[in-house]
């Protein structure tokens, strides 16, 4: 197939740059380079399989059902995980769902996204899962653009046959004067058409997730809306009126009556006492950076991650002062490095810092928190704070961590590549 190479952030072509002049290298230059993962449309439409364990491609958001762990390989599918023995965890299965982003479960049904279709599977029996119906097109497609990506490098391919499922990225070394020459924003317009086309008895999702149940309702946020599903029938969910909530809503977290939205742009928050028709109540606005939160009693713990293409420079948690609904106010903001995922468990406060580690706080005094550990040398990017211990996931790795009065203390951990 015909190859185009488009190339983003030009700005920034010589930050890696090498200084060897004898060998030449001062010509070449590390970059990110995506690339599309396509699929036939009819192998979309029957790709939903059960296999044997795989090695994870690259981990995505964390989920916790039972005596079982869910951890999203981003695009690819969940790898289950028996977690009877958190000492010793152990994976049992993976489950491919292309174009997959989110999970949610209640009562033994699974509820995931399949890039624009809502996928039911029955996980009564862990080593008999089986899919129990499929709703077609009641999703946004969930495939984002690269936009960290220095370069993305497309093939073309044909629109009314084929699907994109996701964005494999990969660092690269590449001449500079070559990436200079073929800079070329006019064959953008290619990908971004192709893009255009495609509680009790419930686990639990860490502050990523984009699903959220409760009650009987499953919520799912994407971009600019909350679609809103009934599953009282859990086999048969229906398909409810979607709530436009704005734009660049990026995470779901239920607190109480209330959803509270994590977007780009700000926190919002929807009153969920009608749960087929979440109204707005008011906002937080934070300028422009990509960010997670979650809720406890009367403060929201929001980290900003700046520094990548969500826009914004600095990095860090904001704690929002929201005893009052209707005007939520920012209390008070920590400086961190590149925060991600966060959750709370009492009075300790958990932040996965990205390649800064994860770092624990006690939130006692939100005015003053105390680190009460921090564990360098991991790269984190989802938690999830369990009544007994801490589950977290990172760069191809999930951990698990014992709570002590002063701290936490590793409990195992497991590769899953």
């Amino acid at each position: 197939m015909k190859k185009s190479i488009l190339y983003l952030f030009s700005l920034t072509l010589f930050s890696f740059v090498s200084c060897d002049n004898d060998n030449g290298d001062n010509q070449f230059a590390d970059y990110l380079v995506a690339r599309p993962l396509i699929m036939s449309k009819a192998e979309f439409a029957s790709s939903v399989d059960i296999v044997a364990p795989l090695p994870i491609e690259e981990s995505g958001k964390v989920y916790t059902y039972k005596d079982y762990i869910f951890v999203n390989d981003r695009y690819q599918g969940i790898h289950v995980i028996d977690n009877s023995n958190p000492e010793q965890p152990v994976k049992i299965a993976f489950i491919k769902i292309p174009g997959n982003v989110d999970i949610s479960v209640k009562n033994n049904y699974l509820y995931a996204d399949s890039l624009m279709d809502l996928v039911v599977l029955d996980i009564s029996d862990i080593n008999g899962i089986s899919q129990v119906n499929r709703l077609e097109n009641v999703l946004y497609n969930n495939i984002f653009w690269p936009f960290e990506a220095d370069i993305i490098e497309s093939e073309n391919y044909d629109y009314e046959n084929e699907i994109l499922i996701g964005w494999e990225t990969t660092t690269e070394r590449r001449l500079i004067s070559e990436v200079e020459q073929r800079n070329d924003w006019s064959q953008f317009d290619d990908l971004a058409l192709a893009e255009a086309a495609n509680d009790v008895g419930a686990g639990q999702g860490g502050s990523l997730a984009r699903f959220k149940i409760v009650a009987d309702y499953l919520y799912a946020v994407d971009s600019h809306n909350i679609n809103v599903f009934n599953i009282s029938d859990l086999e048969n969910p229906q398909d409810l009126e979607d709530v436009y909530a704005g734009f660049d809503i990026e995470t779901i977290f239920n607190h109480g009556n209330h959803l509270f939205l994590g977007s780009m742009r700000g926190m919002y928050i929807y009153d969920i006492t009608d749960p087929a028709v979440p109204t707005f109540v008011s906002e937080f606005q934070h300028g422009t950076a990509c960010d997670p939160v979650v809720v406890d009693g009367d403060y929201a713990y929001v980290t900003l991650r700046g520094g990548n293409g969500c826009g914004a420079l600095e990095s860090g948690l904001f704690i929002v002062d929201i005893s009052d609904i209707e005007n939520p106010e920012l209390a008070i903001s920590y400086p961190m490095d590149e925060p991600y995922g966060l959750g709370i468990q009492n009075e300790k406060i958990f932040v996965c810092d990205g390649a800064s580690g994860l770092k624990v706080y006690d939130k006692t005094d939100i005015n003053d928190l105390i680190q009460l550990d921090h564990f360098k040398d991991i790269v984190t990017f989802d938690v999830i704070p369990l009544e007994t211990h801490l589950i977290m996931v990172g760069d191809g790795v999930l951990y698990q961590y014992e709570y002590l009065d002063d701290g936490i203390k590793l409990m195992s951990q497991i590769g899953l590549n």
